[in-house]
Formats: structure tokens, sequence, C-alpha cells
């Protein structure tokens, strides 16, 4: 039995901030309980919900040295839907409102999480075969493995996947005070290694020590090997391409089914979805206080507000759209405080038109993914993106720019072969972003036939969790056959 630990600094259900938690609390689930035993490795947040801290259970306390300094370690566990979870506690990091705090803060703290997760490994009653570490906050465990740890007998055979889930977030800081914040040895804080334009950089550290390098989509993959893409890292992936793999990301269909979502009235599949998506529409414009009218194009947005994910394209027309009497947009999500201003204002000026909610809530998110007729993702970088995945799903019907893991899952409509699930545009370009939100409309309101055909092609694609499943098992096959 192959034998996996996953390190990452969340997961539902027990703390969430992104779509990384989302992958880390799902993937687990979805390998064969007979051949692989994978278990998951987090922080102890003082911000969890209670209810996930009472079913916790103390299991060893040790101490780890972080440069000058030990640091206590409480080791926890707990199981969730059949996976066995740890928790690393240290009241120090781990305290505050939420799980994250300034960059100069997190460095040291996630450092200390990575060199507790390796020390970890000698406690527990389970040796990993693989430890699979997410993001730049679990970066520094294959760098402290091959190097401080490199030598001990124990940690010779195990070894490490480092899966980028955006690389625009990387744990830079000042060299000196990584330095003194992990305890490694200064020859490591140079071009070869760690150091990338005069900073620490963890997922540098990362990319050049484990054992392979995974992302969340093939487009995604090669983009981050470009200039454009790479985030300064283009250079190092080009070098360690041997080792880099795209692996699409899934969609926990359980938690995602129109057929049972719990957070929506009227549940439907692909032969009821346009009746019963109509009446899934004409609540939420009620709930909302948009004009009542299933007949109207309505549009949704869930996502962060920032120029990552196409804001500056939306504000160039969003006027101009509001101004057509036949779309009615709905926003969810919060960010930049001058796009929440603007929608604010938007909103406030077109009551009949737009409703935006300003912050997160997970039942209004799957009652817009049910509801609404097309779903807009412009982002100028989306390494796999999940809302046009839940949006296909629903029968709604994905309106994206083509970058990353949008390229790789939104086919875009062709009239001649008529086939597609969705529309697209390929230049980051506002026009051409309105003008495939326009495309949709027209066949909207003047194909419904090829219309619903498009909601029926998009609810058929299979996005759940089964086909990545079995890429990571032939690169875990693969890793333990080197």
């Amino acid at each position: 039995m192959k034998k996996i630990l996953f390190a990452a600094s969340e997961a539902v259900p027990f703390i969430k901030t992104g779509g990384l938690a989302d992958v880390v609390g799902s993937l687990p689930g979805y390998f064969d309980k007979d051949a692989y035993d994978v278990r998951v490795i987090l922080p102890k947040y003082a911000c969890m919900e209670e209810k996930w801290k009472d079913k916790l259970k103390l299991i060893a306390k040790f101490y780890v040295k972080l440069g000058w300094r030990q640091q206590y370690v409480g080791l926890y566990e707990t199981e969730y839907k059949g996976i066995h979870y740890y928790f690393v506690d240290n009241e120090f990091y781990f305290a505050g409102p939420s799980p994250y705090g300034p960059i100069h803060e997190d460095v040291e703290k996630f450092a200390y999480f990575s060199k507790a997760v390796v020390e970890s490994l000698q406690k527990l009653d389970f040796v990993p075969d693989i430890v699979h570490c997410h993001d730049w906050q679990a970066a520094l465990i294959p760098v402290y493995m091959e190097t401080l740890y490199g030598n001990i007998e124990f940690y010779q055979h195990i070894k490490t996947v480092f899966s980028i889930h955006n690389i625009l977030f990387q744990g830079r800081w000042r060299l000196n005070s990584v330095q003194d914040a992990t305890g490694l040895p200064e020859y490591l804080f140079t071009t070869k290694y760690l150091e990338a334009y005069g900073e620490s950089n963890y997922m540098k550290g990362a990319i050049v020590f484990a054992d392979a390098v995974t992302t969340v989509s093939k487009s995604y993959a090669m983009e981050i090997m470009t200039q454009e893409g790479g985030a300064g890292l283009d250079g190092v992936l080009r070098k360690y391409s041997y080792k880099l793999f795209g692996i699409m990301n899934g969609l926990d269909y359980d938690v995602f089914h129109p057929g049972k979502d719990t957070y929506i009235s009227y549940h439907y599949d692909k032969e009821n979805a346009v009746q019963q998506k109509a009446k899934q529409k004409a609540a939420l414009q009620k709930k909302l206080g948009l004009p009542v009218d299933e007949d109207v194009f309505l549009l949704g947005m869930i996502s962060r507000m920032s120029d990552q994910k196409g804001f500056d394209l939306v504000a160039c027309v969003l006027e101009e759209l509001l101004q057509r009497e036949n779309l009615q947009m709905v926003v969810l999500g919060s960010g930049e405080e001058r796009y929440q201003n603007m929608f604010r204002y938007f909103s406030y000026h077109n009551p009949q038109r737009l409703s935006a909610t300003i912050g997160y809530s997970e039942e209004l998110a799957h009652k817009i993914y049910a509801a609404c007729d097309g779903f807009l993702m412009p982002s100028l970088t989306e390494p796999c993106g999940l809302c046009q995945l839940i949006s296909l799903r629903y029968g709604t019907v994905p309106i994206v720019r083509e970058t990353g893991g949008l390229r790789d899952t939104v086919t875009p409509y062709n009239k001649y072969l008529d086939t597609g699930t969705g529309f697209s545009f390929a230049n980051y370009n506002a026009h051409e972003m309105k003008d495939a939100v326009l495309l949709a409309m027209d066949m909207f309101y003047h194909q419904k036939e090829e219309w619903e055909k498009l909601m029926a092609r998009g609810m058929e694609a299979d996005f759940s969790w089964k086909s990545s499943v079995a890429e990571y098992r032939e690169l875990y096959r693969m890793l333990s056959e080197s």
C-alpha cells in the first residue's frame, strides 16, 4: 500500500480561505482505500471553529530547532470522512483571527510549520512514501528534507512532490531575515537555490529540491515557463521542466451536485435543467431584489476582485453592459477596494440590472451557480479555476478568457460543428470580453435549442477527481520506482 501525506496550510472543512482548501480537503478521498493511505497534515489555527478543535486528540509533544530558537510542537489527530488528519499546534505562530498575516510573520510561521512537519514524521505511526506539499506555505519541506535531514536514513526513502496552485504567491522575504528564521545554511541563500532577485524565495527552493513539481492544469504548466506567466520563476521552471507536470484539479461532485445540493430549492439534472433553473432564477432574483423575469439573461460572477481575475476589463465595459435592458448581473466577492466601490456604485444606480454582494456566502454562491444562465471569468491568469467547473456542472454556460485551466476545461462553441461547452476570448481585451458576452446573449435569446444543447454538453462533461487521481497515481508510482 502506498502511503501519501499531504502537507498544506488549509483544507476543508477545517479552515478555508480559497480553492487550495477545496483541493486538499477533497482529493485524498478519491484514492482507492485498498491501495492508498492518503493523510493530511495542517496547522492547528486558533481561528478554527471550536467544533473541529474539540475533535482533536493530542498524540505527541516535542520541540524543533528553528535557527537559534527552540519551538514547541503539539501534534494532534482526528478523522473526517475516512481521512486521517494531523495538526501542528503552536499558539505563538497559529494564534490570531485568520490563518495568514503580514508576510514577514508568515515566512517564519511556515518555516516553523515545514520543519515541524519534517520532524513529525518520526513521531507518527505512519511513515509516508511520499510527502505531497502544497503551495509556498509548505515549500520548505523538500528543502529541509534534502539538506538538514538528507543524511538521516529515515528520510532517504521518502520522496517529495510540490504543487504550485498559484505562482503569484511565492513566499518572498529578505535574505538575512529568512536565514535567521529558517536556520538553513548560508550556501542555500544563493541564486542556485533559494535566492531570487535579491530575496529569499520559498517556492523556488521547493522547485529545486522536490522530486517532482506539479501545477493545476496543463496549460498553466506551459504558461509558468514563459516570461509573461512565470512571475520571475520561469527560468528555474524551464531548468527543471523535466520534473514539472500539469494535472488538472477536479471538482467534488458530491458537494457540487444540482440534483441534491442542500443550498438550492429546485433540484435538477440534464433532463429538466431548463425548467428547474428558471424557478431557481426567479427565487434568486426575488432574494436579491432584482425584477423577477425568467426570460432575462442572468450573468453571474463569483470571484476575488482583482486585476488577476479580470476586473479591470469588467470596469471598462460595465456601464455599457448595464445599459442593456435584456441583461441582469449578480456579483459575489471581495477584494480591492476600488472594485468593491465600483460595484457598490453601479448596483446603487442600477438596482434593476445589478446585484453586488461584497463578501462571501457559500449558500449564495451555490444559488448563483444554479440560477444563472451565463458565468463570467475574464481572468488575466487562472491556474485551474473551480468556478467554471461548477458552472458546467450546474448547466450555467461559462464565458472565459483562454488562459490556464480555463483554456483546458471550456471548449469554445463552434456553430459549424455544433460543439463546445461555453464561450471564450483570446486577448486580454475588454471589448473582446464584451463581444463574448453579447454572443452568448444572442444565442440565449435567438437560438434556444442550441443554447439548451450547450447547457447539456456542459453538464455531461466530467471534471470530477477521477481522471486527475489517475494521473497522481501514475506520478506516485513513477517516483516510488525511481
